[in-house]
């Protein structure tokens, strides 16, 4: 029975979602309810419930998850600034006589933006209205506009500062210390987000290449 209710519950959350439904609500609410299906079906206790509080504060106190509103900021100030604008602008001025130019300058904006905001989504929605229409202007094909668009704009998952890299880092950094106390180890190592950072600098980069 314990199966079969999560993937209900998994379906629910998928289909609420793409009802248009606001994510926070539609994960907060879709959780609280299927709780209470589960306590009504001897699955779950609602005493698990009394820890939420502690696990909120937990995250608000958490110093390395600070940088992630920090990021969404600079992505909304670099999308009202219109600073990744003139960036694509300048970068198509300077790419403009090689062949396939404006494509390379859409990868280098990309990886600029993703190391500026860390964030996939903005990234792309921004490249998306500056740069799609002046390539499909040019005559570029539309699936290979779309497809450098978007792969240009995933590379903020992992070039640095990178907020899912920020968010590894901080479940990384626990799970290795748990498991080194479990070991015997009574004086772990850690794995900072920092580390996370410099090993996937250079792979980021050799992507943009």
């Amino acid at each position: 029975m314990k199966d079969y209710l999560d993937i209900a519950m998994f379906l629910v959350l998928v289909g609420a979602l793409l009802m248009g439904f606001p994510v926070a609500f539609t994960l907060g609410g879709v959780s609280i309810i299927f709780a209470f299906i589960g306590n009504a079906l001897g699955v779950f206790d609602l005493s698990f419930l009394s820890f939420l509080p502690q696990r909120i504060f937990g995250t608000m106190t958490n110093e390395t998850l600070v940088a992630v509103p920090l990021f969404v900021f600079m992505g909304v100030v670099l999308e009202r600034s219109k600073v990744a604008e003139e960036l694509l602008e300048t970068m198509g001025l300077l790419f403009g006589r090689l062949r396939g130019g404006l494509g390379i300058s859409v990868s280098v904006v990309g990886a600029l933006l993703a190391a500026s905001t860390g964030i996939v989504g903005a990234t792309v929605v921004t490249m998306g209205l500056i740069a799609l229409p002046t390539m499909l202007k040019r005559g570029y094909d539309p699936r290979l506009a779309t497809g450098g668009i978007a792969a240009a704009g995933t590379l903020g998952q992992i070039i640095p500062p990178s907020i899912v890299l920020v968010l590894l880092g901080d479940v990384m950094g626990s799970a290795y210390q748990q498991a080194q106390l479990k070991m015997g180890i009574f004086s772990p190592d850690t794995v900072s987000v920092g580390d996370l950072f410099a090993g996937a600098l250079i792979p980021g980069l050799m992507l943009v290449g």
